[in-house]
Order: C-alpha cells, then structure tokens, then sequence
C-alpha cells in the first residue's frame, strides 16, 4: 500500500533540481509541501495534511553526489558554429546506401559540419545549410519526419577521463534550465560535447560555459 511518505518521496526523486536543493539543505520544507500537496492529494486520492508532508521531507535522506569542480575547470576550447540544418527521416531500407552516397559527395570538401546517427526507428541528419540541397536531394525518397534549420552548435573539449567525472553533464544542464536555456540536441563522444541550440540562445548559453570554467 503507497504511504505518503512513500508518494513524497517518489515526487523527489523524479525532480533532481528539488533533490538536490534538499541534499545541499537549502530549502524550506513548509513552503515545499503546500507546493507538493495538489500533486500528493492527487496520487493519494484523499485530502493530505500540510505537515504530514513535512514529516516525510524530513524522513527523506537523498544521498548527495559530490560533483568534481575542477572538471568543469578543465574544460577544454569552446567553439561555436551557425548555419546547421537538422533532418530526421524514417529508416528504411534505403536510407544506409543514402548516407553513403552523401558521405561520398561531401569527404572532399573542407570546412562542413555533418553528423549522422541513428535509432532503432529514426536516423538524424545535422548538417551545415550549405549541404540541404544534397540531403533533400538523396534523401528525397525518405520519409521526414522534421526538419530544423538556423541552429547553432557550442562544442566543447572534454576533460581527460571525463566519462569518470560523476554528474559532469547534470551539472552543465542544470545551469542552462536555470537560465531558461533549451537545448534541441545533444551529441556526446569520447573528447567533445555538442549542444545544437536555437540562434537566439547561443550567446547566453556561450557566456554561461565560459563562466563554468573559471
């Protein structure tokens, strides 16, 4: 049987902004649980008390993951680029040969932007604008899904053993929402991290990772 000490909790761990605001013990628990109980009435199915909330906040021990600051320091270079076109269109049985024909068309030309990725249903195209006529061409028999044009990537060098560094990119993300900064996507490898944002973003968003870093 769910408790509302149980319910409260599940609340917490879902919210990892509100969990940790808790783990760092900067927030106040009355103002919390007026906030939480519309939320807690409505998994409970019955009218909540105030401080039976605040009974289970304090029940709450979340377990506070020490985030490594010099990684954010040892950021590497920051680089922004303007002018990229995302795609993502449906796989098929084509669509692989499709890639490689555009990959053929582009291997001698210096200067692009092109990252190819794919799931188990969708394959996604970033591309710089210069290159949309040859996607719309050899992928003109793919079904797209969307398209997005005049974004801007921020690419940033990893430090050495990044992938060792616990809540690297938590960090970095939870700057951005705070400051109202959606990211359209992500990519990741073993040395560079992209965020591809919408153009009227980029400015704020390079100014806050160079902040990161000092």
């Amino acid at each position: 049987m769910k408790t509302i000490t149980t319910c409260v909790h599940d609340i917490i761990r879902h919210q990892p902004f509100l969990d940790d605001a808790i783990a760092r013990d900067i927030i106040n628990f009355s103002g919390l649980a007026e906030d939480l109980r519309p939320e807690v009435e409505k998994e409970m199915r019955k009218p909540v008390k105030t401080g039976s909330i605040i009974m289970a906040l304090r029940r709450y021990a979340p377990k506070r993951t020490k985030i490594n600051k010099n990684s954010l320091r040892e950021l590497g270079d920051i680089i922004v680029r303007s002018g990229i076109t995302e795609y993502t269109f449906l796989n098929s049985k084509t669509i692989i040969a499709n890639k490689s024909r555009l990959l053929d068309a582009v291997k001698d030309q210096t200067g692009v932007y092109l990252n190819y990725s794919s799931n188990y249903q969708e394959s996604n195209i970033l591309v710089s604008s210069s290159l949309t006529d040859l996607v719309e061409d050899y992928f003109k028999n793919e079904v797209r899904v969307t398209i997005k044009e005049e974004l801007s990537s921020i690419t940033i060098a990893l430090p050495k053993n990044s992938s060792q560094s616990v809540g690297l990119y938590f960090y970095i993300f939870k700057l951005l929402a705070y400051e109202g900064i959606p990211v359209f996507e992500m990519i990741s490898t073993s040395n560079y991290f992209a965020l591809f944002l919408e153009r009227e973003y980029v400015n704020k968003a390079f100014l806050l990772l160079n902040e990161i870093k000092k």
